[in-house]
This record gives C-alpha cells, sequence and structure tokens, in this order.
C-alpha cells in the first residue's frame, strides 16, 4: 500500500498542474477517476514545497470545468437515446441518468453547484444538463463554483495530512499512524458524504403522480 502511494505520489509531482487538468476532466466526465486521489496529494505536495497551493486548486478547477463542458456538450450533440444504449459501458445506467435529470429538472442551476460537491452525481451532471439544452453559461457558472470550492476541502485535507504527518510519503510507519491517530476524520468525511448522497438520492427521486379526485 505504502509503495503505491509513493508511485501515485510520485506521478503527481512529475506531472505537476497539466497532470492535475487532466485527471480532474477525467474525474468530471465519464472515466471514474476519483478527485480524492488527485487534489489531496496535489495539495499535500504544496505543502512540501513542490507545488503551489493556490494553482493546485485553480488547476483542479479548470479541470474540472473542462471535463463538464466537455461532457455537457457531447451530451447535447448525441442526445438521450445513445448515451442509455451506451452509458452501461461507462457505468451510467438508467436509473442513475434518470435521478440526475430530475435533480437537474428541480433545482436547475443550484442543482448543478450542489452536485459537484456530492459523490457519484457530480460527474454524472453534466449529462442530463447537456440533454435538456440548459443555458450554457449557468451551467458553466455553477459548475466553476461547486468545483473550486470542492478542490479547495480537498486541499486542505491534503495540508491537514502533511502538518499531521510531514513524513507520510517516505516512511511507512508514518503512514500507517496517520490511519490510526485520524481514522475518526476519514469516518466522519465518509459519513457526511453518504447523508449527502442519501439526501440526493430522497429528492431525486421520482415522484408518483398525484391521482386526480374523482368526479
Amino acid at each position: 500500500m505504502h509503495h503505491l502511494i509513493e508511485i501515485w505520489f510520485g506521478w503527481v509531482r512529475d506531472g505537476g498542474y497539466w497532470a492535475i487538468i487532466v485527471l480532474m476532466a477525467m474525474e468530471s466526465s465519464i472515466f471514474p477517476v476519483p478527485s480524492e486521489i488527485v487534489i489531496p496529494p496535489a495539495a499535500f505536495l504544496a505543502a512540501e514545497g513542490d507545488l503551489n497551493l493556490a494553482w493546485v486548486i485553480v488547476a483542479g478547477t479548470i479541470g474540472s470545468y473542462l471535463g463538464a463542458a466537455i461532457t455537457y456538450w457531447v451530451s447535447r450533440g448525441v442526445g438521450r437515446p445513445i448515451i442509455l444504449r451506451f452509458g452501461k459501458y461507462f457505468f451510467i445506467g438508467r436509473d442513475k441518468l434518470e435521478r440526475a435529470e430530475n435533480w437537474l429538472q428541480r433545482y436547475e442551476g443550484g442543482g448543478v453547484f450542489f452536485a459537484r460537491l456530492l459523490p457519484v452525481i457530480r460527474h454524472l451532471i453534466s449529462i442530463p444538463a447537456g440533454i435538456v439544452r440548459m443555458n450554457f453559461w449557468v451551467f458553466s457558472v455553477a459548475t466553476l463554483i461547486g468545483s473550486a470550492i470542492w478542490c479547495a476541502v480537498l486541499a486542505w485535507l491534503g495540508v491537514r495530512a502533511y502538518r499531521v504527518q510531514p513524513d507520510l510519503i517516505s516512511n511507512p510507519d508514518a503512514l500507517l499512524l496517520f490511519t490510526k491517530t485520524q481514522s475518526h476524520w476519514i469516518v466522519l468525511i465518509v459519513a457526511v458524504l453518504a447523508i449527502l448522497y442519501l439526501v440526493m438520492l430522497r429528492l431525486s427521486a421520482r415522484r408518483a403522480p398525484t391521482r386526480e379526485p374523482a368526479a
């Protein structure tokens, strides 16, 4: 595990800001690259002095927006039937797409903003936005603001990891110690994301049609 972390941090360090942009663009599209394994390592390296923290957040935001914008225009061009037919090959099932569509129809720009802070739906929301031909400027502003906040939160986690355990990369025992001492934060973050995701599922569920009273 520690060896894999060393390799991954090395890739992020060697690729620099361009690697962050590319990986975050993939994260905001149909490719399953979690932002949680991109921004925190980059922020950790920034705390070490290898990168600049502000530019890490900027690069993450730019990458998130580029991936979201490309997905928006592709979805707008190919339409819903094509996505339903081939989406399963990219882990996009009918249920996920319909929930994202319901979410977007109800909350529009605010829904796009909030979706950028949620797991799973974060990289899906651009698809229904393109399908329904949502105003691109509204979509862009909501995506940029939401992405910037999310990248800033992840960057804070990376900096915190450095302050708690600065030798996390070079010392396997430090990784074990960090996991033990910070496990409550990890559990809390996972719990918050899980709750937000359950709330999203609840709010995006299709409402049952109301029956008209008998004449």
